[in-house]
């Protein structure tokens, strides 16, 4: 039998829809899991991506293989040579439209210029979902200078941008220091509250589920099944409300809000990234560098880039721009090779943390002065793969990016041959 749908019906399933909508617009990063009982290392991600990218003339080598020899900025992290891969000609096929990408780094979404796009999952997410982690925070996002209202490595499975930490002040807080009573009391009702929202969405299904059409049925059903993995998830973040926090290895950061601190800023994070590992609040990060939205800034105590970062990446073979990209790219290897160094002297139960995590870095920019989202500088270190020294893949021709991913997702042992717009993996050991 066909029932009518009178406006009282419409009005309520726009209702039960938008109220869905908006509830599952909200992360909540914590996630049910077994604890690692076995003796087998726990597998990490810190994936870093700068919106404008880097010179590609001094990132990519000139030749190929385990003995290549590395670039002016590859050279920063020499030392580690035999620990990290260096790739080019990867990209994510039909993901155009210069700096309209840098949402998509994570997800290879397509077309992200289209009417009506929608952005898909990001692969920290994917792993947060999938991974069996005991860990306060399934994920953390965070970023640097961020326009976090429009930009994030970060999306749901329903394409929702999940906002950038941008303060380490705020991140240290969240993972280290204890709440008062009320504080942990707030928390508490916020969660009861979740709950009795699921509730009214689940009896809203049950009384209106025979007015929707067969497209709103299918919305129905991908919403009764995120609704069962929140409930999944609530009952997580209750049972971490009243446990104990560790205590951080080093004091709280300053907070820095001059946002022409660039690179003391990434720094800090870096930081505070590895310290997330090294207490187990965490075992998947998200770093983005947002240089679009980065202003003139200092390159060293005494000297300001010539211009903000965006107008520098067009540089139009200026001298004075490509010498401060040059000098800001060159320091943010230096970082990279600093935070390495610093993972490499973090032991573990059963290695160190350059063994058990895997540090990406790379851009959604291929080269930002002319807007290319191809060849992009991608670097995997760390985690325990099998390094292969430079993999040069075809530039005109580019590989999926995302066969990286789904070798990442492999090494987490997460049962998956496929992410986004893959057409396979790359063999990592």
């Amino acid at each position: 039998m066909k029932f009518p749908i009178t406006h009282s019906a419409k009005l309520e399933r726009r209702r039960f829809l938008t109220n869905g909508a908006l509830m599952l617009a909200v992360p909540i990063h914590t996630h049910a899991g077994s604890k690692d009982a076995s003796n087998t290392q726990p597998k990490r991600l810190l994936a870093i991506s700068n919106n404008l990218g880097f010179l590609p003339r001094h990132f990519f080598p000139d030749s190929s293989g385990v003995d290549y020899t590395p670039s002016r900025y590859l050279s920063e992290i020499a030392a580690w040579k035999h620990r990290f891969t260096v790739f080019s000609g990867l990209s994510h096929p039909a993901c155009e439209g210069g700096h309209s990408t840098e949402n998509c780094f994570l997800t290879s979404a397509k077309h992200p210029t289209s009417s009506g796009f929608r952005n898909s999952i990001s692969l920290d997410q994917y792993i947060a979902e999938r991974a069996t982690q005991e860990t306060r925070f399934a994920s953390i996002n965070l970023g640097i200078n961020i326009d976090k209202a429009h930009r994030s490595l970060s999306w749901t499975r329903d394409g929702v941008l999940i906002p950038a930490e941008d303060s380490t002040v705020r991140l240290f807080k969240k993972m280290f220091l204890v709440g008062t009573k009320s504080e942990m009391q707030q928390a508490m009702s916020r969660i009861q509250r979740q709950r009795s929202i699921l509730d009214d969405m689940r009896e809203s299904r049950n009384s209106h589920a025979r007015t929707l059409g067969r497209r709103d049925r299918q919305r129905l059903n991908q919403y009764l099944q995120s609704i069962r993995e929140l409930e999944q998830r609530l009952e997580i973040a209750e049972r971490w409300v009243n446990a104990s926090k560790p205590t951080p290895t080093i004091p709280a950061p300053e907070n820095i809000t001059d946002r022409s601190q660039f690179i003391e800023k990434f720094g800090q994070m870096l930081i505070m990234a590895r310290l997330a590992f090294e207490t187990d609040s965490t075992r998947v990060i998200t770093l983005m560098v947002d240089a679009f939205a980065t202003p003139q800034f200092q390159l060293s105590d005494d000297t300001l880039a010539e211009t903000d970062y965006h107008n520098l990446s067009h540089h139009g073979q200026r001298e004075s721009h490509l010498s401060d990209l040059e000098d800001v790219d060159t320091q943010q290897m230096k970082l990279l090779n600093r935070l390495l160094t610093s993972l490499s002297g973090t032991m573990t139960e059963h290695s160190t943390l350059l063994d058990e995590t895997m540090v990406l870095m790379g851009s959604n920019m291929g080269n930002a002065n002319t807007h290319t989202n191809t060849n992009l500088p991608i670097l995997l270190a760390g985690g325990g793969l099998r390094h292969r020294g430079h993999l040069s893949f075809n530039t005109e021709n580019n590989t999926p990016l995302a066969n990286l991913f789904v070798t990442i997702l492999q090494k987490f042992g997460l049962d998956s041959d496929h992410f986004g717009s893959s057409n396979g993996s790359i063999d990592l050991g």
